[in-house]
């Protein structure tokens, strides 16, 4: 193995050393002391982002035989990934002090799972996909069941954990029948094989990929496999519901671009269909069952579900217009999914409180973060200035342009309906009157990354083009 190799892979090797020492120095800190297991993680992610920044290539190169990517897609998913990882633990610290929840756990599993993630990031090849896919899988199963006290957390960890192993199981299944096929388990020699005989695209190709697809699905909460999604979104923890809302949805959008378009990209017209309906249905659902839930945790579940839907939609346009605008749209909702669940871990106390009735009155309450939930459930909302409006605005263009303008006008519908839902938070929060009339305090640390998060959601909507030419540049 030469320098080069490592350089490529430093910030992983990086990341799992750091993750060793934490471990090790939480074995002997405990209670208030725990604070350094926080410093350290938030130390972790800052030289895995100096790393990843530093050794980011301006195009593709790959290393370990092959089998791992290191490109442009991948530093800016990387990045993305580790500030969404670090912004969750500034939001979470707060909460789980105060819960009694401060322990070496969350930090060492949320490490795991990021490293799981950056795996899947620069796989190329399926095993290593798998495997990456693996370690972010068993790291989310044990937050969702993190509070042991909590009999709901351990029911939708449990539920979670089944349905999971089975999404696993058939995603294995598929890869072994593609590497059947093909004779190959990394991406651009799939592509060959497939460039060089198309008698390969056939039935047996085509049985492996449908297992591949339920994988996919399952791990984006995407309809028919949403079973899980707003069960856990409900019953973990807010601080671990908003891990799962973020961070793993770049990991997710790598794991479809990778395996579909780098290494499947050839026989398009066969995947591009079962996209298609897992798209319609995911927006249809998510946005229609999302009206009629109170617990705002579940509607948020719901809500992700419905986004999904936005982001397959540019996948199965098949061009790289669509593959950018669903990078672009990818990006810009785990900033609102932050935002929003951030608000939440400012508002919860230790009973919980996650109901929509909850946010009565929250603008006189707290006008500041009232305002903060606005603009975020606006952006949600896809209403302009607000940066939805132009994430849905870019998908639906790309989706126009690749001749599917019957399926945009669905977008725009299933849209204007989940525009209900959001609008109805607003209602709460400034046209109810407040249960409590107690003021809601929220500490410096947690309310200066909480505005950032909220004016980024203005900022990126009055301004996308950079993040928007970025997004293109990165997929060419």
């Amino acid at each position: 193995m030469d320098m080069q190799t490592i350089f490529s892979a430093s910030a992983e090797i990086f990341l799992v050393i750091m993750i060793c020492a934490v471990l090790i120095v939480d074995l002997f800190v405990e209670g208030e002391e725990r604070k350094v297991t926080f410093w350290l993680s938030l130390a972790s992610l800052l030289g895995t982002a100096l790393l990843v920044l530093n050794n980011t290539p301006e195009s593709r190169e790959f290393i370990f035989d092959g089998s791992y990517v290191n490109d442009p897609l991948a530093g800016l998913l990387k990045i993305a990934s580790i500030i969404m990882v670090g912004i969750g633990f500034i939001y979470s610290r707060k909460y789980l002090i105060k819960n009694n929840l401060m322990k070496g756990e969350f930090f060492l599993l949320s490490l795991f799972g990021l490293l799981g993630m950056l795996i899947m990031i620069s796989a190329n090849s399926l095993l290593i996909m798998y495997l990456g896919l693996e370690t972010l899988s068993l790291s989310l199963y044990a937050l969702v069941a993190f509070d042991r006290n909590s009999s709901i957390a351990a029911e939708s960890a449990m539920k979670y954990f089944i349905l999971g192993a089975i999404a696993s199981g058939s995603l294995l299944y598929g890869i072994s029948w593609i590497y059947g096929v093909t004779g190959s388990l990394e991406f651009n020699e799939i592509a060959l094989s497939i460039s060089q005989d198309s008698s390969l695209n056939s039935l047996p190709l085509w049985f492996g990929m449908a297992f591949v697809v339920v994988g996919i699905a399952f791990k984006f909460g995407a309809v028919p496999f949403h079973m899980w999604l707003p069960d856990v979104y409900q019953g973990a923890r807010t601080p671990v519901t908003l891990f799962i809302a973020t961070a793993p949805k770049l990991a997710a959008f790598a794991l479809i671009y990778r395996i579909l378009v780098d290494g499947l990209g050839g026989v398009q017209d066969a995947w591009q269909g079962t996209i298609m309906i897992v798209s319609l249905l995911s927006l249809i659902l998510g946005n229609v069952v999302a009206i009629a839930q109170t617990n705002i945790k579940r509607m948020l579940g719901y809500s992700a579900i419905g986004h999904v839907g936005f982001i397959f939609a540019g996948i199965f346009t098949g061009t790289q217009i669509g593959y950018s605008a669903a990078l672009f749209y990818s990006l810009t909702y785990i900033i609102m999914a932050a935002g929003a669940f951030g608000v939440l871990i400012a508002l919860s106390d230790e009973e919980q409180g996650d109901q929509l009735e909850d946010l009565k009155g929250l603008s006189q309450r707290n006008p500041w973060l009232a305002g903060i939930m606005l603009f975020i459930m606006l952006g949600m909302a896809g209403i302009p200035p607000w940066v939805g409006f132009f994430a849905k605005l870019d998908i639906i263009n790309a989706v126009v342009d690749a001749g599917f303008a019957g399926f945009a006008v669905v977008m725009v519908l299933t849209s204007v309906i989940g525009a209900f839902y959001y609008l109805r938070v607003i209602w709460f929060m400034y046209f109810e009157k407040a249960q409590e009339s107690k003021a809601i305090v929220v500490s410096r640390d947690i309310g200066a990354v909480l505005s950032l998060n909220g004016l980024l959601v203005l900022a990126l909507g009055l301004f996308p083009g950079a993040l928007m030419q970025l997004c293109i540049s990165v997929m060419n």
